[in-house]
């Protein structure tokens, strides 16, 4: 019953704040968990597990079905879902049921394969999101000038406001954005369709104030130029649309590990660190701007979700998968307390920032 409480109290907050978009953010984090927890359950039927419960979300049952020894459930809290497992507690970590069926029977590079199988499924959900986003298109700034800096390489090489760029140095140029990835500090060729004239043009960018992902300033080379704001819709169809999803599945999955790095390190501030409002608040605004940008949005969520489970941690998948490549290579489990002590350590850890983040959202969302 509390449960059911504190779900119809997340509907109402959300709804006010978001009206029916709110329900868009509960389908993907649940669709999200599903595909996550599905990772480890097919690895764990592939490997003669029992499962004993498959959960999407936590708390109180909302609907449940017994199949084949398994309670599939979709539970009252959205905000997570779990795998249960013979022989497997994370409660009682130690804990071990030495039965057919059972996890803690398997070989710990099989462990590590029920365990790795999450955060993969995760991975491979994004690349199939990029594959319908490729083909579906995507709008994107034009590739084409609008303002022209003052003594920049620009204006040296005569570009002028509404020259669209058609290649650098060969690579085709289909948005604004594509630019800075082919700017070095070296002389460019540039391609440009001026009216109904196709121009090369060479010019040598200079090195200025910029900023990087992460709106870190940095030196970089630039061209001199902004877009003029027309939009364009880009498309990836074929083969080429599998190129498309596996460095969009690279790039993303880098830019969370360099953000990760940055934050450990103290280069980002940890006010920037974001939790499930955050995630909230951008995916229930993204339904306003199209299926398109839903999809990008739960792509990236998607290499979040894997790539944070992947982390050491105990609790986390990572941490596990640390724990039984501990055991593979000094051919010996875990002392059961240092194990214990790990394991509600990271309980404690996990939860420490999951209120700090969502401290920084409120934070954030507030304007304070």
């Amino acid at each position: 019953m509390k449960s059911l409480l504190i779900l119809l109290a997340i509907i109402g907050v959300g709804v006010w704040f978001y009206s029916a978009s709110f329900f868009v953010t509960l389908l993907v984090i649940s669709f999200l968990i599903f595909f996550h927890e599905l990772g480890h359950f097919l690895a764990a039927k592939w490997l003669k597990v029992k499962v004993e419960v498959f959960s999407v979300g936590f708390g109180q049952a909302l609907w449940q079905k017994e199949f084949k020894g398994t309670s599939y459930r979709l539970s009252a809290l959205p905000l997570g879902g779990y795998v249960r497992l013979k022989g497997q507690d994370d409660l009682n970590p130690s804990a071990e049921v030495l039965e057919q069926g059972s996890y803690s029977l398997l070989h710990p590079a099989q462990k590590m394969i029920i365990l790795f199988a999450g955060p993969f499924f995760n991975i491979i959900l994004a690349f199939l999101l990029y594959i319908v986003i490729a083909f579906l298109g995507e709008s994107k700034l034009a590739a084409v000038v609008g303002e022209i800096a003052p003594n920049s390489a620009a204006q040296s090489a005569n570009l002028q406001s509404g020259d669209k760029i058609l290649a650098i140095n060969g690579v085709q140029i289909q948005s604004f954005e594509e630019i800075s990835k082919q700017v070095r500090a070296e002389p460019l060729l540039l391609s440009i369709k001026r009216g109904e004239q196709v121009l090369q043009i060479t010019l040598t960018p200079q090195l200025g104030k910029g900023y990087n992902d992460f709106m870190q300033e940095i030196e970089k080379p630039l061209i001199g130029i902004s877009p003029n704001g027309e939009r364009v819709k880009v498309y990836h169809k074929g083969f080429e649309s599998l190129s498309y999803a596996f460095y969009q599945s690279v790039d993303s999955s880098l830019l969370i590990v360099k953000g990760l790095a940055k934050l450990i390190t103290g280069e980002i501030d940890s006010k920037n660190l974001g939790g499930v409002i955050m995630m909230t608040d951008i995916t229930s605004k993204a339904t306003e701007r199209g299926l398109v940008v839903v999809l990008l949005i739960t792509a990236l969520i998607s290499i979040n979700l894997g790539v944070l489970n992947l982390l050491p941690i105990p609790v986390l998948d990572g941490g596990h998968i640390a724990f039984n490549l501990y055991e593979l290579i000094f051919r010996r489990k875990v002392p059961p307390r240092a194990f214990e002590y790990l394991s509600y350590g990271g309980m404690a850890l996990l939860l420490s920032l999951m209120i700090f983040a969502t401290y920084n959202d409120i934070v954030r969302l507030s304007g304070f």
